[in-house]
């Protein structure tokens, strides 16, 4: 496939005069590869070696983890998470009440690997602020850095679930679920699974659950715009440049990602760089191969690349809207991604099948199979649905095909 690198050049003039001069933005750098191959990168006020909270685009990367266990036999989709987590055996389900005081009834069927997988699992984060489970998370700490992984699954089986698994969608810490379970099935970390069998296969030198004294310099500020985040806003948080941007996170040994975590948040604790997470996307862009690295079979990428939601249905069919509620028409979600299954619905140009996810700090990319395409982009502005940034590079990346 052939593609027009003077259309990429108009879409970094159309980037830096809308969001980084217009203040929108602290910056942007972002990759684009076609067949494998790396054809566009452009760094707008980032050194080529920054590093980046990534946040939840930490989750396709436990859920390659945990294919990877899938291949080799030593789980199935269908496996109850109690196998491992016996806690897990007997959830309760919400059935009314206030955060004081919750009606419960007996789930449906236990919670099942796939169901994590595709967040049908009836978990939640606390930072929703939309239900009275999300208050009990809060309360209790549940998704806190502070608190190891299976410290932290024990406190979320206490707590009822949002829905019986596999009935609808919410987005959650399923994912932290999921990393707790590549831990127990492998028998190492979650951060020395990582290491071994994909960071150093992959060449991502960069890409750790915390920032060490050597590479402090090269992490980026976090910013904010207070008015739009439901993450929390340091008080008197310096402002970021001359718009609405304020600093909430930087380099500093205080800062959230300069020390190793408790918890090995598989579902948003990673940092990494626009290289090392673009050798990721190779990697899928490729079938699950780099340079002579097979991580994962083409079948197996296949698979989980299909709408795996209970009946078929999309996600407007059957979720709980994380901001836009028009963003999850004609949007399915596979195993660890998001689906496109109706480009049209979605009113942006890509192909059927396309898969994609972000981070809270407005970190994104998405991939193309049909047209063996990826894109990833970086920046640090929270939260990820403050601009419209994800839409426009659709559109201007499809043009130049």
């Amino acid at each position: 496939m052939t593609i027009n690198t003077e259309q990429l050049f108009q879409a970094d003039r159309f980037i830096h005069e809308k969001y980084v001069k217009g203040g929108l933005l602290p910056g942007f750098a972002w990759s684009v590869i076609v067949d494998g191959d790396v054809v566009h990168t452009h760094h707008d006020r980032y050194d080529e070696d920054a590093i980046f909270r990534i946040y939840s685009m930490s989750k396709p990367i436990t859920s390659i983890a945990m294919l990877m266990l899938l291949e080799r036999g030593q789980v199935r989709l269908a496996d109850p998470v109690h196998k491992w987590i016996p806690a897990f055996e007997h959830l309760d389900v919400f059935a009314g009440g206030s955060s004081l005081a919750m009606r419960t009834e007996p789930a449906q069927r236990a919670m099942n690997i796939q169901d994590l997988f595709t967040h049908t699992s009836g978990l939640t984060y606390g930072w929703m602020f939309n239900h009275p489970v999300d208050h009990a998370y809060r309360k209790r700490g549940i998704g806190s850095r502070t608190k190891p992984l299976a410290e932290m699954c024990e406190l979320l089986a206490e707590v009822p679930l949002l829905f019986s698994p596999g009935t609808a969608w919410n987005y959650s810490l399923a994912t932290d679920v999921l990393g707790h379970l590549v831990e127990l099935i492998s028998g190492v970390s979650l951060d020395e699974f990582f290491r071994t069998e994909i960071f150093e296969p992959l060449g991502m030198p960069d890409t750790a659950f915390h920032v060490d004294d050597a590479r402090a310099s090269r992490l980026v500020p976090n910013t904010a715009i207070p008015s739009k985040s439901p993450f929390g806003v340091p008080p008197n948080a310096p402002s970021f440049g001359s718009g609405e941007l304020v600093i909430i996170d930087d380099n500093r040994e205080t800062g959230e990602f300069r020390s190793p975590p408790a918890m090995l948040s598989g579902g948003g604790g990673l940092t990494s760089t626009l290289a090392d997470y673009t050798r990721f996307l190779q990697m899928l862009v490729n079938q699950g191969e780099l340079n002579g690295h097979r991580l994962i079979g083409s079948r197996t990428l296949q698979f989980a690349g299909l709408n795996h939601l209970p009946g078929g249905a999309a996600l407007s069919d059957i979720g709980v809207p994380i901001s836009d509620p028009a963003d999850q028409v004609g949007m399915g979600f596979g195993l660890g991604f998001s689906v496109v299954l109706e480009p049209a619905q979605q009113r942006i140009p890509q192909s059927t099948g396309t898969l994609a996810w972000g981070g809270a700090a407005s970190t994104l990319f998405w991939w193309d199979p049909v047209e063996r395409l990826a894109v990833v982009g970086m920046t640090q502005v929270m939260p990820s649905w403050a601009n419209d940034l994800g839409d426009e590079l659709r559109q201007m990346v499809y043009a130049a095909l």
